[in-house]
């Protein structure tokens, strides 16, 4: 099949380790739509690995493909690269397709997340350890959205309004249209809801102010979080923590935590836990509380909201870290 390829496999390997992750990128040509009466993103990628000796099946190809490893160009609007998941998509003259290979990252097991609400326009979920909030060029199947397209009734549309942590666990909102997604990021952006979080620590929290605020800039920009100490265990000598947040700084509650000399049980990246500690992330976002954005836009003019519906999710306790448990 005639196509223009580009090939980025790293040269120098073994076939077998190249196929462990490698991309293509494939520019259709007119040739290509002309010479095949069906030319389908699969049959393009079908005959691309032939090509160069990866014998990927037409089975493999679809899985990955169907956990977003596909990417289209269109020709007729070159920048608006998206994710390509119909194998069977007719392609024109001019198309680009990017298909990125990982095995690793494809073969990863899907955390299994909680419906804890379900509002149409956007839902609520307990996301577990593990469990990304966006995917990546190699795939999305591992993420909150993906996981909610899929398991919703109805399939709808699935848009991040804002982020946990891959290591953290807890709350998180997932739009379900354009509008509703604008509605939640500025909502979000605005810090128009409050959000509670808990945190086990090292440390006996009792000792500082309670509760204690806490600013200190993250990147440049101002941060503050207030701590208040739920309990303490003396034999682990860990305390449990509930926190609000006045921002969202990548990473603040953990920065914040470490800057005080009490690190968050689990934290890798910021603390004192190390490759041989079993316990994950005790990080969990437990509580929201808004006013539904879309409710609140129904007004007269300059008056106030029509219908104002406040929302309030909570985990369940079984949910939310146990400073009981020996971690």
């Amino acid at each position: 099949m005639p196509v223009n390829k580009t090939c980025s496999d790293t040269q120098g390997e073994s076939p077998t380790q190249s196929q462990q992750k490698f991309e293509w990128h494939i520019l259709i040509t007119k040739n290509c739509v002309t010479e095949q009466k069906n030319c389908t993103a699969i049959s393009v990628l079908e005959n691309y690995g032939h090509g160069h000796s990866i014998s990927l099946s037409k089975a493999e190809l679809k899985q990955a493909i169907s956990k977003g490893a596909l990417w289209l160009t269109p020709a007729k609007n070159k920048k608006q690269t998206q994710r390509l998941r119909r194998v069977k998509k007719q392609l024109l003259v001019g198309d680009e397709l990017h298909f990125y290979f990982n095995k690793e990252v494809l073969s990863a097991p899907v955390p299994q997340a909680l419906l804890i609400a379900d509002l149409i326009d956007y839902s609520v979920w307990y996301k577990p350890y593990g469990m990304l909030s966006q995917g990546s060029k190699w795939s999305d199947h591992c993420t909150i959205a993906r996981f909610a397209q899929q398991n919703l009734p109805n399939e709808r549309p699935a848009f991040i309004v804002h982020r946990l942590d891959r290591a953290a666990t807890g709350l998180i909102l997932v739009a379900h249209s354009k509008t509703a997604a604008r509605a939640l990021s500025h909502m979000f952006e605005h810090h128009l809801l409050e959000k509670h979080y808990h945190i086990i620590v090292h440390g006996d929290h009792n000792t500082r102010p309670q509760p204690e605020v806490i600013e200190g800039a993250i990147d440049g920009k101002s941060a503050r979080s207030t701590f208040t100490c739920l309990a303490y265990d003396d034999v682990t000598d860990r305390s449990l923590i509930k926190v609000k947040i006045d921002s969202g700084r990548k990473h603040q509650i953990r920065l914040h935590a470490a800057s005080i000399g009490m690190p968050v049980v689990g934290d890798r990246l910021h603390g004192v836990a190390d490759a041989n500690e079993q316990c994950n992330l005790q990080l969990c976002a437990v509580s929201l509380r808004f006013v539904c954005p879309l409710t609140a836009e129904i007004t007269p003019a300059g008056g106030k909201p029509l219908i104002e519906q406040e929302h309030f999710f909570e985990l369940p306790e079984i949910l939310k870290p146990q400073l009981s448990l020996r971690l």
